[in-house]
């Protein structure tokens, strides 16, 4: 069996590590507000993609860029170390409410200057009316104004940041390089006919790329120009020499694809930070980067000798680094739901790939290397994700298990003899099938072939939708009604616990479709005004379509939303069905005067333990309670299936919706925002102050 080397790191790494993680409260950058700011206002007349190309590409050349702690991957997303840009485009609303009061925020706290407050609050006022965020308000209805308000749909992230959620195609980069892009570009402008409405748009999108990537070339250029500079101050010959080498990278891939694994590791790390710049898109994932690389890997280590395997983790270690240093500024009210900033950069390994046809065992050296270099970092970027498969070798599942033993919740796994299966019969071809990546924290889609946010949509609290199927159609909260029904539990007239269910049918099958029509809002919106152009240069087909990923570029497009409460959702049905309708313990209206008053007073917390101790819980190997809530999701699947996204029909296969689980750590804000009506307040307060209980059902929450 394998043993890896999980305690060694060399002291330039332990240095920068350490660096990053004492900044408490890292900075904000407005170097790019300032740069768009001037590039919209100059370029008004320009279609917007051509806009956004000049805007990135007067960026990429204006901006700081610096090479800081001995570091061998070299660029920096802002003007400082961690420093979180600004991106106005999407939004300027909070920012101009919050940015006084940064620093003080709770686990998301920024550290922002006067200076920089200045310049903030000199742009905001131009942007106002035209951001993302201001035009989808004006689009939304009064009903989705009002449902956004009650935060039972929540799509703030949607609106004030870039989509992503995706990898891109790294493995064309590496085989054409930026130049070998660039003729691909002009070969399809070739074929554009000036005369056809489709392409005279498509044309001003290929036109944006070229700018695009010419810019990328150039902002290469500089920071090979910047080691070249400092090499020759630099006193420590080691130093000198790894910077010259750092600048014959860089001279190398600005144009031409990579020749050793530094340059195309490099060379990854550049597309990846730009990426985050273009657009505030969180999840910008690597795919499997454990296939693209592995040919440089096998010349350099394993035939040429010219490069050793502690080099390799060394320089994998240096790219980590740089990924933490990658930071997104978010609303105070959409950080809660994304506690510690998190960028969910992840990294795939392992898995499976077709030979001939047959799938086989991908694991390599690499994917060893890769493994080993996450296990002695320890850092939270980037999420590394390994494929298992039945044919996976007990010496790599050892390897896995010896890095989850440090502690660090990584790495997380994906199951191939479930996903490849599903992802074939939801339409995707088999190749590409064997070839998905996870992205983010824990989506799974094709690396340079599926369209943004394969997760990540709007969120939906189950459990206030859960709470209006049991009251009339009313939301605990807000007091609000949005889809009245005649079944309540305070009138006592649920005849039985099948009208319960259907309760909740109508009910959910409502709010879906309300956060499907707010998601339209939204993805129109991102569409029509924030072409990224980098990102969709990178993704299959989008150059060939002559059409951003938004326009129906991208060779898949699938996209599902969140979902908060799942699990008391169960809880909650388990409850009133056991202890309500089959024991009849409690009554109807005797629980809803408890969740009116939020199971406030002796009598309602006797209640309330009846709940906790009384009914299964979801999750502890009782199917009673697990299959009702399959029961109870189903319709929320079964509500998606009606539905399109925007692409449909405009070139993806799919251009449909999908359910998706995951939420983040959205049950904190969602669980404080629900029940009571002067009891929001008041079930915040308890949500903080009570002592640790067992799980507790909906119908209980808040007092944990």
């Amino acid at each position: 069996m394998t043993t890896l080397n999980l305690n060694t790191l060399s002291e330039r790494i332990k240095a920068h590590k350490m660096a990053l993680v004492h900044i408490v409260k890292p900075p904000v950058c407005t170097e790019r507000a300032q740069h768009y700011t001037e590039m919209y206002q100059q370029h008004m007349d320009k279609p917007i993609p051509v806009r956004r190309a000049l805007a990135l590409a007067h960026h990429l050349a204006q901006r700081t860029i610096w090479i800081k702690h001995d570091e061998l991957i070299v660029g920096n997303q802002a003007s400082e170390v961690r420093a979180a840009p600004i991106f106005p485009e999407y939004t300027v609303s909070w920012i101009e409410k919050e940015i006084d009061d940064l620093a003080d925020r709770p686990g998301a706290g920024f550290a922002v200057s006067e200076e920089n407050k200045r310049v903030l609050h000199e742009i905001c006022p131009w942007w106002r009316g035209q951001t993302v965020q201001d035009r989808c308000y004006g689009m939304f209805t009064d009903e989705q104004k009002s449902l956004l308000e009650t935060g039972i749909i929540k799509a703030e992230g949607n609106m004030t940041s870039g989509d992503a959620h995706l990898a891109v195609n790294f493995p064309l980069v590496l085989e054409k390089g930026l130049d070998g892009l660039r003729a691909k570009v002009a070969e399809r402008r070739s074929r554009i006919n000036l005369t056809v409405l489709d392409d005279l748009h498509g044309d001003q999108f290929l036109k944006a790329i070229d700018i695009v990537l010419e810019a990328v070339s150039l902002h290469i250029e500089r920071f090979a120009a910047l080691a070249r500079e400092m090499a020759a101050t630099e006193s420590r010959v080691s130093r000198r020499d790894e910077l010259l080498a750092i600048a014959e990278n860089c001279d190398a891939i600005a144009h031409e694809p990579p020749k050793t694994f530094w340059q195309a590791l490099q060379l990854c790390y550049f597309i990846q930070l730009i990426l985050q710049i273009e657009s505030n898109g969180h999840s910008v994932s690597f795919a499997r980067m454990d296939q693209y690389l592995y040919p440089y890997y096998r010349r350099d280590v394993e035939l040429n000798q010219s490069l050793d395997r502690e080099h390799v983790i060394e320089l994998l270690h240096s790219c980590w680094l740089k990924l933490l240093e990658v930071n997104k500024i978010r609303s105070g009210s959409h950080s809660k739901a994304s506690a510690g900033s998190p960028l969910y950069q992840n990294v795939t390994i392992g898995g499976q790939k077709l030979v001939n046809g047959e799938p086989m065992d991908a694991v390599n050296p690499l994917s060893y290397a890769i493994l080993e270099s996450c296990g002695r970092l320890r850092s939270t970027q980037p999420n590394l994700s390994v494929r298992y498969h039945a044919g996976m070798s007990n010496d790599f599942l050892d390897a896995c298990v010896q890095v989850i033993r440090c502690g660090f919740g990584m790495p997380a796994f994906n199951n191939d003899e479930i996903v490849i299966p599903e992802f074939i019969k939801l339409g995707v071809e088999k190749e590409d099938a064997y070839d998905y990546a996870a992205i983010g924290c824990i989506e799974t889609a094709v690396g340079g072939k599926w369209g943004y946010r394969c997760t990540g949509m709007s969120f939906i609290n189950f459990a206030r939708v859960m709470l209006a199927a049991l009251e009339g159609g009313r939301d605990a909260t807000s007091g609000k009604v949005f889809l009245p029904q005649e079944k309540a539990l305070s009138a006592g007239n649920f005849g039985n616990f099948d009208e319960v269910m259907t309760a909740w049918d109508t009910q959910i099958r409502y709010y879906t479709r309300k956060s499907i029509e707010i998601e339209y809002v939204v993805d129109t919106m991102l569409e029509e005004n924030v072409h990224d152009i980098l990102c969709s240069a990178l993704v299959d087909d989008c150059i060939e379509r002559a059409k951003s990923i938004k326009q129906g570029g991208a060779k898949y497009d699938w996209v599902s939303g969140l979902q908060v409460g799942i699990a008391n959702l169960g809880n909650s049905l388990a409850a009133v069905k056991k202890l309500v309708f089959e024991q009849g313990v409690i009554g109807q209206q005797q629980l809803a005067a408890a969740l009116a008053d939020d199971f406030d007073g002796l009598t309602h917390e006797q209640l309330r333990q009846r709940l906790i101790n009384g009914a299964p819980k979801y999750g502890n190997d009782d199917d009673s309670v697990d299959m009702l809530l399959t029961r109870a999701y189903q319709t929320y699947i079964d509500e998606l299936k009606q539905y399109h996204n925007p692409r449909y029909g405009r070139g993806p296969i799919g251009g449909n919706y999908y359910a998706g689980t995951s939420s983040i750590s959205a049950n904190v804000p969602f669980g404080a925002a629900t029940m009571g009506d002067s009891g929001r307040t008041q079930a915040h307060t308890r949500w903080r102050k009570a002592p640790v209980r067992p799980p507790v059902p909906t119908t209980s929450v808040q007092r944990r």
